[in-house]
């Protein structure tokens, strides 16, 4: 049975989580969820807005909306159409945010050894770390197929069911590995979820014991990925090879080495710098 549209469904559908079902890291704050809910919102619908149109989308108060459009107006973020009567952003988001992404200590410096793995495996390179009990991605380099996982920079996913979360626990040593296992809810994310602690941990143990560590459409249905992890700096990073189970499933040796080298590489570039 052809399964790649399933792949792309399921690879939406990841995407578009709402809010309330990724990972908060501390104590929300409503006005600053407000301001990025305002910018989603101009990027799903990527044309101007009425402010009664942007705060029944974006599921703010009018009045909130009102005050907090004021704000981003007054600093240059926002200007104001005045036939139609409407909103758009300016460029001056976009030039902060690259700016600040120019200067990122560790990204920038690995993209291209990133981009040359995606080229040798022809599947999708992901870099991500730890945040707070998720995984966060920092890069993603996507595949060329035209079936292929996909996923955006910021994007948060399980510790337990993602490939680069398996890694990260797998990075500890393991009576502490066990520990935040057996503390923690694992839900299933889909049908091959491992939601058993002591399976959870076992299967750790087997990466660690080969050197990279496999996720089996735990995380989204089809979709295989092999990882490894890596110290830079003292910070722990992992990078994962992810792409259909209809072509990874008899590549995951091949896309282990191909990982293994870069890590390697990646860890000893950093070292001597």
């Amino acid at each position: 049975m052809n399964t790649e549209p399933d792949v792309q469904n399921a690879e939406q559908i990841s995407l578009s989580a709402p809010a309330a079902d990724r990972p908060a890291g501390g104590v929300a704050v409503t006005a600053v969820e407000r301001v990025l809910d305002i910018f989603e919102t101009f990027q799903k619908v990527q044309k101007p807005l009425s402010l009664t149109d942007l705060a029944e989308l974006a599921g703010i108060p009018k009045s909130s909306c009102h005050a907090i459009v004021g704000t981003l107006t007054a600093r240059g973020y926002l200007y104001s159409l005045t036939r139609p009567r409407a909103l758009y952003p300016t460029r001056r988001f976009l030039d902060i945010a690259r700016d600040i992404h120019e200067k990122d200590p560790f990204v920038e410096r690995v993209m291209p050894l990133l981009e040359r793995l995606r080229d040798a495996s022809r599947e999708t390179v992901i870099l991500g770390k730890r945040q707070g009990d998720a995984v966060i991605y920092l890069q993603v380099v996507e595949s060329p197929h035209p079936i292929r996982y996909s996923a955006r920079p910021g994007d948060f996913k399980p510790l337990h069911s993602s490939s680069i979360g398996k890694a990260l626990l797998g990075s500890l040593k393991e009576p502490e590995m066990r520990a935040q296992i057996a503390r923690r809810p694992l839900p299933a994310v889909t049908d091959s979820t491992l939601t058993e602690p002591e399976a959870l941990a076992h299967d750790i143990l087997e990466g660690r014991r080969r050197g990279y560590f496999v996720t089996r459409g735990e995380n989204v249905p089809d979709v295989w990925a092999v990882s490894a992890f890596l110290s830079v700096n003292s910070e722990t990073l992992a990078v994962a090879i992810a792409g259909p189970q209809h072509r990874m499933e008899n590549n995951v040796i091949e896309c282990a080495q191909l990982l293994l080298a870069t890590c390697s590489f990646i860890s000893r570039q950093w070292s001597r710098s």
